[in-house]
């Protein structure tokens, strides 16, 4: 990779927009005058059709690919929510509050009627009714990324297509534009931006888009087989062949940053998709069979840690323990600065798949204070106290095999 700090700035109109989002947060109109509503006529936050809580409103994404059966899980209430049935779904993915049900044949977004609005000093919980949204035409191999503006979806020639959010949020599909050219990878949202690479005299070059798919910025950066991403607060990492990228949103510019391994890493070694809790900046990702990569985005280093056979891994970060599920079927915590195990649980996956690297092994969701960790062929949800020594507080009982699963309302 190489970096030149010298980039393009942002588009005025993005700076006028950010500043009028923060004076609305703060709870007054633009411009208000005496006739203007008053405060209580709107509460701050205020969100048709959704009740706001003063705690994380989580939900787990279900499904089972042989059978179809979907379902939504509310660890609030412990309830379970019936969805539309969806046949031969490769991936699973979410941005937070939509589900994407990625199948050969197309994509079934799934509205799980939980998410958050982080401000930055301050977050918005809502939920409201979960919802079937429709079909999205992309397939199994493509790449959806979104944000509060747009869903992105790159499809496997490289082709993106933007849909506009606030229409999934009534229920409708409906396409905001079509950028053109075509990009390696996902295209990523971020900074009221997109974040792409696309191909510069056979190397990937990382680009700025505006909304329009305009390139507004390059920041001369390649990066060698890009692979995996992750929007955290501080940036968006975005993993290359010898390491990881930040890109930055500074001072109404776009930066980039390196984050070299510091030693040569087989390819089958790499970093290639990265798992985190949503706000923190500690990112996981596994490190071939039997180890595992931590990336300190605040500090810029990697650490890899010495495990038994890796199934899934993620951390909460700030001092919590890594959390690594091996093909033994026990959650293993490892202290992250020493390397060394701290805790284990006792088997929880019923014996049946463990390991597979077709995308439908169990996985590890991580919030606040808890993970969950599914047993398809037990048919069950595990909750995990990571501060009590992985304590299990909760074991869900399902009426479907839980083959795929995401946490939204984070």
């Amino acid at each position: 990779m190489s970096v030149r700090r010298n980039v393009t700035p942002w588009a005025s109109a993005a700076l006028v927009l950010t500043a009028l989002l923060t004076t609305s947060c703060a709870g007054e109109e633009p411009n208000a005058g005496p006739s203007a509503n008053p405060p209580s006529a709107t509460p701050h936050g205020y969100v048709e059709g959704a009740k706001e809580a003063a705690e994380q409103q989580s939900r787990l994404l279900l499904n089972d690919p042989d059978s179809g059966n979907t379902r939504v899980l509310d660890l609030v209430t412990g309830k379970v929510h019936r969805t539309a049935q969806v046949k031969g779904t490769v991936r699973l993915g979410m941005d937070g509050r939509f589900g994407y049900l990625q199948a050969a044949d197309g994509t079934h977004v799934l509205d799980s009627g939980a998410w958050m609005v982080d401000h930055g000093d301050h977050v918005h919980y809502y939920s409201a009714p979960t919802r079937d949204v429709g079909e999205l035409p992309a397939g199994s191999q493509a790449q959806i990324r979104g944000d509060v503006a747009v869903a992105a979806v790159t499809d496997e020639n490289g082709r993106t297509v933007l849909y506009d959010r606030s229409k999934l949020e009534k229920g409708q599909i409906a396409i905001s534009r079509t950028l053109r050219g075509t990009y390696t990878g996902a295209v990523v949202p971020y900074g009221e931006h997109l974040l792409a690479f696309a191909n510069k005299g056979g190397t990937t070059e990382l680009v700025v888009l505006d909304r329009k798919g305009e390139r507004v910025a390059s920041p001369d950066v390649t990066c060698e087989a890009p692979r995996g991403d992750a929007v955290t607060r501080r940036g968006v990492i975005l993993g290359c062949a010898d390491g990881a990228l930040l890109v930055r949103a500074q001072d109404g510019a776009f930066t980039a940053e390196e984050i070299p391994y510091g030693k040569h890493v087989p390819e089958r070694e790499r970093a290639t998709s990265f798992r985190h809790r949503p706000g923190s900046d500690t990112l996981t990702a596994p490190a071939g069979d039997d180890a595992v990569w931590v990336l300190d985005v605040a500090e810029r280093t990697w650490k890899r840690v010495e495990t038994g056979p890796v199934v899934a891994v993620n951390t909460a970060g700030e001092g919590s323990p890594l959390l690594v599920l091996e093909t033994d079927g026990s959650v293993h915590g490892y202290d992250i600065a020493t390397g060394k195990q701290t805790a284990r649980t006792k088997p929880l996956l019923t014996a049946g798949k463990r390991g597979d690297s077709d995308g439908s092994a169990p996985v590890i969701e991580v919030d606040r204070s808890r993970a969950y960790v599914n047993d398809p062929e037990g048919k069950k949800v595990f909750e995990i106290d990571y501060n009590d020594g992985l304590r299990i507080a909760r074991a869900f009982d399902l009426d479907v095999k839980p083959v795929l699963m995401v946490e939204t309302g984070r």
